[in-house]
């Protein structure tokens, strides 16, 4: 069986079709608001503020959400600490999945880099910056659901990850962007900043494989509205390996696109309404 039949074969673990029919529900329905005709970009920029705050917020570091508006549009920078460091990198590293485009799929180990290039400036030395851990190096952000690999297995399990990311159209969207999320918290491949890039990949997967086009839902926000708990034991579960975490954790990142893209309506709404906070 080839890797392809392998994650086509995923979207059909129990729970997992239903809920990837619900996201590319919801994802349709907010593709066809009508603020998002010809306001596209102002409804962008809210969610990528919000999106960007709730992913930095999944990491530990949570500042105001009007402060990372100011942040995403220029008009202040972040605090020159830790928190400030990881919602800058944040705000970074969301906007750059709305646009990395066709490298995140052509060229999938180039766009991990950038990512993390963008999510963890100031949070590791410059050399560091995407380039995945070395030797024995170990990740110095959050903890994973088990050991984090090093040496020939981290190569490995990345080549694993470059591979899903490349996979040919007919593996469903939310099969590649939830698999690389779950692939990339489980093995932290870098040095600091693996949860803001785990979640900008599969933004990125779910932007460029035109589930969410407009690039308006927010399922970061959805993550982080649950709680880290949830989030936590899903992956531990995809960790696990069992079908039963697999489905669970797909049926999670499905269910995120889905209350993002409502998310992404409410945002939508208030920009039709003139009413953006």
């Amino acid at each position: 069986m080839d890797d392809a039949t392998a994650l086509r074969q995923l979207a059909d673990l129990p729970g997992v079709v239903d809920a990837i029919d619900a996201a590319r529900q919801a994802c349709t329905e907010l593709r066809w608001h009508q603020a998002l005709r010809r306001r596209t970009d102002e409804a962008r920029a809210e969610t990528t503020a919000r999106a960007a705050r709730a992913s930095a917020a999944l990491d530990g570091a949570e500042l105001p959400v009007d402060l990372v508006r100011d942040i995403l549009r220029g008009a202040t920078t972040a605090p020159e600490d830790a928190v400030g460091r990881t919602v800058a990198g944040a705000v970074r590293a969301v906007s750059q999945a709305q646009t990395i485009g066709d490298v995140v799929r052509s060229a999938p180990l180039q766009a991990l880099a950038r990512l993390h290039t963008a999510a963890a400036a100031g949070l590791v030395p410059d050399s560091a910056l995407g380039r995945p851990r070395a030797g024995e190096e170990q990740p110095l952000d959050l903890p994973g659901p088990g050991p984090a690999p090093t040496g020939a297995e981290l190569t490995a399990r990345l080549s694993g990850v470059a591979g899903v990311l490349s996979a040919p159209g007919e593996v469903p969207a939310l099969v590649v962007a939830a698999v690389a999320h779950g692939e990339l918290l489980t093995i932290r491949p870098f040095l600091a900043g693996n949860g803001v890039v785990a979640r900008a990949v599969f933004r990125a997967v779910v932007v460029q494989r035109g589930l969410d086009p407009t690039g308006v839902a927010a399922p970061e926000t959805a993550l982080a509205a649950s709680g880290l708990a949830p989030y936590v034991s899903a992956l531990r579960g995809y960790a696990a390996g069992t079908p039963e975490g697999v489905a669970g954790w797909l049926a999670c990142c499905a269910d995120a696109v889905r209350v993002g893209a409502a998310h992404g309506a409410q945002v939508a709404d208030a920009v039709l309404a003139g009413r953006l906070g």
